[in-house]
């Protein structure tokens, strides 16, 4: 049943999700086009250090999904790590922590919607892309049940793609062991540049986490979704990386921009190439489809504190869904797409999203062992591995996402001495 937000007064979301649907949108968030996309970008950073980004990647996720659970188990409430930071260490913090999620997920939404474009109709990808958007934001505002629905049907489908790869690629003769050996070109700054670009394809547990209001039972849901969301798909981008490596080697793995569809007809499979492109298109649209909810929910929670517009923290009276909140995120994402560009918008987003978990690993630190504390070196490892692969970014996210940080810094300030007065 739908009910009031705690402590505002304001119509609250409803609880029409359950365990299933959770781990579903956690997938749709993680399987998406990161796994086809970032693989290239890491392996030319990493070299044939891919598969140590790739662990070391895993890692800071793992401590990142665990502090996120057990927080969102205390805080059930929309907005995730902005609520957390807000209640553990301050308004400061929490809404920094909002700030970098709102504006590197939409980077992230632009890059999803574009990648969709780029596969769908090439030399039409921003009209395609624009045209995404505007579709998913239509079905989110729908309800998020629909939402739900749509992901589980684009999971199965693009986890079927994967399998498809993994299995002819390895069967076809072509894949070589050897070419998963490290060598001394896989360097300490390239290890971990690749792993904080692969980390833009880890990043979407959060979601489950910010629709903390919309989970039915969130203290027992939360902390079970999040880890096995997390645990699948550890199993299969470790699988597809693997086979990537294999077939192709890093150095060629590192120059392609489709390394999925690459290695499938270097194995000698050219029929399963179109099959492989259409699963690239689909899982970026079911990327796009949970990150809109995401960012829709933690703008909702901003709205409500007045840290955004308040009009945005409305709920829609039929669908129970933050409809402004969602409608504001898909126009803006859709004059992004027309005028951004794909590649940028992958570092600029990790930037954010790992200064974000930065502040929820610092949050659970705060807990005490009654309120469900993960243990200390489960925070400890998360903050630093988020830091450290934050600032190994290339040198342009790393610019402009700090630049972003601190432009948001002068609004909180400007906000609170405007309040005062």
């Amino acid at each position: 049943m739908a009910g009031t937000s705690a402590g505002t007064g304001q119509p609250g979301l409803e609880r029409r999700l359950g365990p299933a649907d959770a781990v579903v949108i956690g997938l749709g968030s993680m399987i998406g086009a990161g796994v086809f996309s970032a693989l290239a970008p890491a392996a030319a950073a990493a070299g044939s250090g891919l598969l140590l980004g790739l662990g070391l990647a895993a890692v800071v996720a793992y401590c990142n999904a665990t502090s996120s659970a057990r927080l969102a188990a205390r805080y059930p409430a929309s907005g995730g790590t902005y609520v957390y930071g807000r209640e553990r260490l301050g308004p400061f913090w929490g809404y920094l922590a909002g700030w970098s999620f709102v504006v590197g997920k939409i980077a992230s939404c632009a890059a999803m919607a574009l990648t969709v474009g780029a596969y769908v109709w090439p030399g039409h990808q921003r009209e395609v892309a624009a045209a995404a958007v505007v579709a998913l934001t239509a079905l989110n505002y729908t309800g998020v049940r629909k939402a739900a629905w749509l992901t589980r049907t684009i999971v199965a489908v693009v986890l079927l793609v994967l399998a498809a790869v993994v299995v002819a690629s390895l069967l076809s003769g072509q894949a070589r062991a050897a070419r998963l050996d490290i060598a001394s070109d896989a360097g300490v700054g390239g290890v971990l540049q690749a792993a904080g670009l692969l980390f833009f394809a880890f990043a979407g547990y959060a979601r489950i986490a910010t629709l903390g209001e919309e989970v039915r039972d969130p203290a027992r849901t939360i902390p079970r979704a999040i880890p096995i969301a997390l645990g699948i798909t550890l199993v299969v981008y470790a699988a597809v990386a693997v086979t990537a490596l294999a077939v192709l080697g890093p150095r060629r793995l590192g120059e392609t921009v489709a390394p999925l569809a690459e290695a499938v007809g270097v194995a000698g499979m050219p029929a399963l190439v179109p099959v492989v492109r259409a699963g690239a298109a689909i899982a970026a649209l079911g990327s796009l489809l949970a990150l809109i909810l995401g960012v829709s929910r933690t703008t909702l929670a901003m709205a409500r504190d007045r840290y955004l517009p308040p009009a945005l923290a409305a709920v829609h009276p039929r669908f129970k869904v933050p409809h402004r909140a969602e409608l504001a995120v898909g126009a803006i994402v859709a004059v992004l797409v027309l005028v951004g560009d794909l590649r940028g918008a992958i570092g600029f987003s990790s930037f954010g999203v790992l200064v974000y978990y930065a502040i929820a690993n610092a949050s659970a630190w705060t807990l005490s062992p009654g309120e469900g504390r993960p243990p200390r070196v489960v925070p400890v490892l998360g903050l630093v591995g988020c830091v450290a692969l934050a600032f190994s970014l290339p040198p342009s996210a790393v610019l402009s996402g700090t630049g972003v940080l601190a432009v948001g810094a002068v609004v909180y300030g400007a906000r609170h001495l405007l309040g005062r007065r």
